[in-house]
């Protein structure tokens, strides 16, 4: 087993991993930039209703997972490196974002793209090992060659035979409620508000899209849910509420007085026309 860290190529930090003992035929090694580049472009790109096999051996329609973010974070059954690493870390940003945006505000799919070799056992046991086989929102997947072929592409993955493994793209994929792609998140460290910063983006939205109770309610929340650097954590600032609430009182009367001052000056015209 080895594996390497690329250099870090538009502040994205990208990471290369050799992750399969098996040997396979030599091939052209994945060159850092195309393959950032590639992952980059992928952005706003949807994803089709592809057919994947979960960890039960049950089919799982992608467009069922539809409906909220999902994370899909891509690996494959045979690390014993890089991938238990990176699912490891992300188990902890999905615990951070859960805290700070609700439990069921978002999904998480790990998605195995080794067609030949993660099966449903080795997917079972991969889930079990990293204790995330009793979470409900938590899809654990592989899928035919021409599926996956189908959706690396769509999701901007890349990966590479190499002598004595796979170099590829440690690459987690943030996707809207739609399917589309929202974002890319590289390595197997990334800081926490890389991950949780789309996702909080995407459950409470960056604009205020109408105004409803509901969608003011989320547009509070988005400006209110901040990440303190103290605790590593997601908080509610409370201040910003009380800001906005002096705000509102203090434009409530304004208007108030401009209301009685116009009303007053209404009432003294209307007597000095009557004299």
């Amino acid at each position: 087993m080895r594996h390497m860290h690329a250099r870090a190529l538009a502040g994205a930090g990208l990471l290369l991993a050799c992750l399969w003992a098996a040997p396979l035929p030599a091939a052209q090694p994945l060159e850092p930039a195309a393959a950032l580049e590639r992952s980059e472009a992928a952005i706003g790109r949807a994803t089709g209703d592809h057919r994947l096999t979960g960890a039960d051996g049950r089919p799982l329609a992608l467009a069922d997972l539809r409906g909220r973010p999902l994370a899909v974070s891509l690996v494959y059954t045979s690390c014993s490196s890089v991938c238990p690493v990176t699912t490891e870390r992300l188990k902890q940003a999905v615990a951070l974002a859960r805290n700070a945006l609700g439990t069921d505000a978002f999904g998480v799919l790990t998605l195995g793209f080794d067609a030949r070799n993660d099966t449903p056992q080795r997917l079972r046991a991969f889930a079990a090992g990293h204790e995330i086989a009793a979470d409900p929102a938590w899809q654990v997947a592989s899928a035919s060659p021409a599926v996956l072929a189908a959706l690396l592409d769509e999701l901007g993955f890349s990966y590479a035979a190499a002598a004595g493994g796979f170099e590829h793209v440690a690459q987690t994929t943030i996707l809207d409620a739609e399917g589309r792609v929202y974002r890319q998140v590289y390595g197997d460290d990334f800081p926490d508000q890389v991950f949780v910063e789309p996702l909080k983006e995407l459950v409470f939205g960056r604009t205020t899209r109408a105004f409803t109770p509901s969608a003011l309610a989320d547009r509070l929340r988005f400006l209110c849910t901040v990440y303190d650097p103290r605790t590593g954590r997601y908080r509610t600032d409370y201040a910003i509420y009380i800001g906005i609430g002096a705000g509102g009182l203090s434009l409530a009367l304004m208007a108030w007085v401009i209301v009685r001052m116009w009303r007053g000056n209404r009432r003294f015209a209307r007597a000095g026309a009557g004299s």
